[in-house]
């Protein structure tokens, strides 16, 4: 018998323990967080699924057909058919189905079906309640999740300390962004607001941690009060003297454990919660404490995610920085690669050991995609060492990467033919389509108050007139030193499961501009910088403009280029940007590889 399938079995025996008919595991943690710490990554370890998004339900009853499945978007829905067995689990497809309306056609009549309120926001909560109704079966909040009971060497939350992000990355003292958000409590006539996701609670703050990989921030929550004061609940031993010194008698330190009690403790009190992060279990404390719980958004959301100009300063530090570092890589990859013994793995740790050489990388911003002919089909690959694949002459290998350094969060994706040879006529046009979108989006200007759903076709434009088209969002919102993915902006179709794009775009947001293209079975395309939303003064022009200053400096492979593609607007964004890539990362490489970035930024006509 397969692992995963034991710890099925093992799940269905411990639901029949608690008289439970079904559970549903997220991957998700008491902050709804995009990436988890190991101690929360229970779909993982039941399913074998690695992805960032997705969600099981098991039904106790194994003879029922169908009695699991497993629930992923777009991104995932190659990756989740090779890691998870699918005589165990059905496969499913968000947003085309949910977990709420699988449940209300699959349920058992009068089942009771488990969540744990931890990990669940009060949206999921009343849709699985609705659905379930359907069937006179009923959600129920577990006291103690049924995954932890049955797996045994389950790993500790993270016990790393904290530590100061400093003033001059930071642009603005914690005191300053706690003063705003008590404004913002006074005008909103509430005495408090919880604090629950921990990019917010970072930003907050002005501090960061080590406890999930790829995002710096510590396990923590917080209660922001109207006086500007704010009580932090962190586990001791992640404090330092340093942070009791950094925050000051104006910020409450409190065990973890003192988080519940403090939110019971707010009888009478007009709290805000945002229900887009703050889990089941917090709503639901509040209310039963007599608490008035006003649904509102997180107050850190919109103001971390418009970068003040230091924190734009060092984003741009960070990107010169990190392009000479992968422009080292394809320097490194063109020399290798040919040769045919380079694989998926080596070039991962090869990119890494350029970025550990700039001397200022604190971790990845993410799990590096190192895709080679049909793995980089998958969206969000994963390498590992059953799957790694040589970088075979003669194909395309996609490689999407970042890293996280003071200063700033870097993401970049550069799609590379591996030589000898000339790119199929196919590949070329496809690539030539997605980068004519990139180009386009690039270069748009648009008035203020426009959304990312607007944009999005810009992106899709050319790759659409040939009946083609990519399942996946054209841009995220990235955070400094947090989050590679930070919302609330996006660009992307309108709706979709990660929501995000009705928010205006306003200067100072950082977002990825990443059209892509993806040949199942053969090969992806994916072309990927970040972009600062600036203002835009317009000669004549009426009302108040914006575009996009391109952050990210490093070459585009020319050898995947239709140049007839392209017209002349497109061919002067190509040497402009070029020129300033070379610009900028020209003096920090030297010799062969100095020689390679030269030959690469070579101007097109």
């Amino acid at each position: 018998m397969s692992t995963h399938k034991a710890r099925l079995e093992a799940l269905r025996r411990e639901l029949a323990a608690r008289r439970l008919d079904g559970f549903v595991v997220p991957i998700s943690d008491e902050h709804m967080s995009e990436y988890v710490g190991a101690y929360a990554q229970r779909l993982q370890w039941l399913t074998g699924f690695n992805g960032s998004a997705g969600t099981a339900v098991v039904l106790a009853d194994a003879a029922r057909d169908p009695a699991a499945a497993i629930f992923v978007d777009g991104r995932y829905t190659l990756q989740v058919r090779d890691q998870v067995d699918g005589r165990c689990y059905t496969y499913e497809n968000v947003p085309q189905t949910s977990v709420a309306q699988w449940l209300g056609e699959h349920a058992p009549e009068g089942a009771r079906i488990g969540y744990d309120p931890w990990l669940h926001g009060k949206a999921w909560v009343a849709a699985a309640r609705k659905a379930l109704a359907g069937r006179n079966a009923e959600l129920v909040a577990v006291d103690g999740n049924p995954v932890d009971a049955i797996w045994a060497d389950r790993p500790a939350p993270s016990a790393a300390p904290a530590f100061v992000h400093e003033q001059r990355y930071a642009g603005q003292p914690s005191e300053a962004k706690r003063a705003a958000v008590a404004e913002w409590l006074v005008r909103q006539k509430l005495d408090s607001a919880v604090i629950a996701a921990l990019d917010s609670i970072a930003w907050l703050l002005n501090i960061r941690g080590s406890d999930i990989d790829r995002t710096p921030v510590a396990l923590s929550f917080v209660l922001a009060h109207a006086d500007g004061t704010a009580d932090l609940f962190i586990a001791q031993e992640k404090v330092t003297p340093e942070l009791r010194a950094h925050l000051g008698n104006a910020v409450r330190i409190a065990p973890a454990d003192g988080f519940v009690p403090a939110l019971r403790a707010l009888a009478g009190k007009r709290v805000a919660a945002d229900p887009d992060n703050a889990v089941q279990a917090i709503f639901s404390l509040l209310e039963e404490a007599g608490a008035t719980v006003v649904e509102a958004r997180d107050p850190a959301i919109l103001p971390k995610a418009c970068k003040n100009l230091a924190e734009q300063a060092g984003h741009r530090a960070a990107q010169a920085r990190d392009g000479a570092a992968v422009a080292r890589f394809l320097h490194w990859l063109s020399v290798e690669g040919p040769g045919g013994g380079v694989d998926e793995i080596s070039a991962a740790e090869r990119l890494h050991q350029f970025r550990r050489e700039t001397g200022d990388l604190r971790d990845l911003s993410f799990d590096t995609i190192s895709g080679s002919g049909p793995n980089g089909a998958i969206v969000h690959y994963r390498v590992s060492e059953d799957t790694n694949r040589p970088l075979e002459p003669g194909s395309v290998y996609l490689v999407d990467s970042g890293g996280q350094y003071p200063d700033g969060t870097t993401d970049i994706t550069r799609t590379v033919w591996i030589g000898p040879g000339e790119a199929p006529a196919e590949v070329k046009d496809r690539f030539t389509r997605v980068l004519k979108g990139h180009i386009a989006l690039a270069r748009a200007v648009f008035p203020s108050g426009t959304r990312g759903s607007q944009l999005d076709v810009l992106a899709r434009q050319f790759l659409w007139s040939a009946g083609l088209d990519y399942q996946h969002g054209t841009g995220h919102g990235v955070g400094s030193f947090l989050s590679v993915h930070e919302g609330p902006q996006r660009i992307a179709k309108t709706g979709g499961a990660q929501g995000g794009t009705e928010q205006e775009l306003l200067p100072g947001m950082i977002i990825s501009n990443e059209p892509g293209y993806y040949q199942t079975g053969a090969y992806g395309i994916r072309i990927e910088n970040l972009v600062l939303v600036e203002e835009r003064a317009i000669p004549g022009g009426e009302g108040e403009w914006l575009g996009f200053e391109t952050l990210t400096l490093v070459p585009i492979d020319p050898a995947l280029v239709d140049i007839p593609l392209l017209d002349d607007g497109e061919k002067d964004w190509w040497n402009a940007y070029h020129a300033r890539v070379l610009e900028v990362l020209g003096p920090q490489l030297d010799g062969e590889a100095r020689q390679w970035l030269e030959q690469a930024c070579a101007g097109i006509g």
